[in-house]
């Protein structure tokens, strides 16, 4: 993990400095490749991060029961988690644009750690929003440093990495609810205790992650980053950008409905234990990391102008489809609907990031955040929609989301050469 990687000058951002990243070196890079031993530590680290954070997610019926919670106050669980993940993502992320931090992952999960302690032991409803509050602070140090340190090995397949990066991610979520079945609902809250092994194991795979990275880092002034001549102009940047924000929002306020309340709709319509109910979002979220997974590749070859169109506006035939499907109906339209639409995440991710090449840190912070943010306030609305209106109501209503995808029309065109 101490060999060093190459990689071509528009990857490096200002002001962190690979000490091999030259205009002439860029062919040279393409040979060497992703730096696959750091991608798949990286990966993983990103996988028993997200394991832990949907967990949360995952005890909610075992927290609504024992405490007489409403969907209202399960839907301020999400929002403390997903308020300081989405707040903090950004500042963390502009702040290592300026002096990047290689031991700062490690020291995030350490947040995750003790939250996930707390959360455990918690027998007060403002005990388990500082708890969740906790674990979201590890995610929003994690992420930001995480996405840079992917691109740096990624050898110049910028997409590919970033997929592999959030592959590690999906797959963790998906297997929150698995292990809530198997582990927390035979065991109650106190087993959640046992996971935090799980981030003392993630703690030392992103201290050895850290001693790889700190070697690719300089102390030398950063250089200014030139404009490709063939990026927009800043006018159409800004545009860019808030179509990007608005498609996120879209795709991620859907899956933020299937998340955090698929399980109560699927207690709440089919009279399914709340074990198989669990299972039922496995099958949509193990779907959702496949879909994740390709996306990057198929970005790096066709254009992610092309596979943000197809896995936005994709989906809505099958979001429009699943209030009216059965059980089993349900289950293979929300694979469909996972497959699909988070093939756009890694598309959108890098998007904005070539866009913004001079503030890489703090324009993967925004989106993580913002991904983390609409999760959180969408929950959070959502949920007293449901109070009032029904839960049926909430996916009537959030069938109609990825409608939003037409907007990708404004997106500009870049040559994949710029990203390659």
């Amino acid at each position: 993990m101490n060999k060093p990687v190459i990689v071509t000058e528009e990857s490096a951002t200002a002001p962190v400095i690979v000490s091999d990243a030259a205009p002439g070196l860029a062919p040279k890079a393409a040979v060497a490749g992703p730096a696959y031993i750091v991608l798949a530590g990286i990966s993983f680290s990103h996988f028993l991060n997200d394991t832990m954070q949907s967990l949360i997610a995952s005890v909610y019926p075992i927290l609504k029961d024992a405490y007489a919670l409403d969907y209202a106050q399960i839907g301020m669980i999400t929002l403390a988690f997903q308020f300081t993940a989405s707040l903090l993502q950004p500042v963390v992320g502009h702040f290592t644009d300026k002096k990047a931090q290689p031991f700062s992952l490690a020291i995030g999960m350490g947040f995750t750690f003790f939250g996930l302690l707390l959360l455990s032991v918690a027998h007060l409803y403002p005990i388990i929003l500082i708890a969740a509050a906790l674990v979201g602070l590890g995610s929003a140090v994690f992420h930001p440093e995480s996405a840079r340190i992917a691109r740096l090995a990624s050898g110049g397949r910028y997409g590919f990495a970033q997929s592999v990066f959030q592959l590690g991610g999906s797959f963790g979520t998906s297997m929150g609810p698995v292990l809530a079945a198997l582990i927390v609902v035979p065991f109650g809250q106190p087993s959640i205790a046992w996971f935090s092994s799980i981030a003392f194991l993630a703690i030392v795979i992103l201290w050895r992650i850290g001693v790889w990275y700190k070697p690719q880092i300089t102390t030398k002034k950063a250089a200014a980053v030139e404009r490709h001549p063939d990026l927009p102009d800043f006018r159409r940047v800004r545009i860019a950008l808030a179509v990007l924000v608005a498609l996120l929002f879209s795709k991620q306020l859907y899956v933020s409905s299937l998340s955090s309340y698929y399980i109560f709709y699927l207690i709440d319509k089919f009279q399914v234990s709340t074990q198989a109910a669990q299972l039922y979002l496995f099958l949509f979220l193990a779907a959702n990391a496949a879909g994740a997974f390709f996306g990057g590749p198929l970005g790096d070859r066709f254009g992610r102008k092309y596979v943000i169109w197809f896995s936005i506006l994709g989906a809505l035939p099958f979001t429009l489809a699943l209030p009216y499907a059965g059980l089993v109906g349900s289950a293979v339209l929300t694979i469909f609907i996972g497959l699909i639409i988070s093939s756009a995440t890694s598309s959108i991710i890098v998007f904005a990031q070539e866009l913004m090449p001079h503030r890489f840190g703090m324009i993967s912070g925004v989106f993580f955040g913002v991904a983390f943010g609409i999760g959180g306030l969408g929950a959070a609305v959502l949920g007293k929609l449901a109070d009032h209106t029904g839960i049926a109501f909430v996916y009537h209503l959030c069938a109609f989301l990825p409608a939003l995808g037409l907007l990708a029309v404004f997106l500009p065109k870049i040559r994949q050469a710029n990203s390659e």
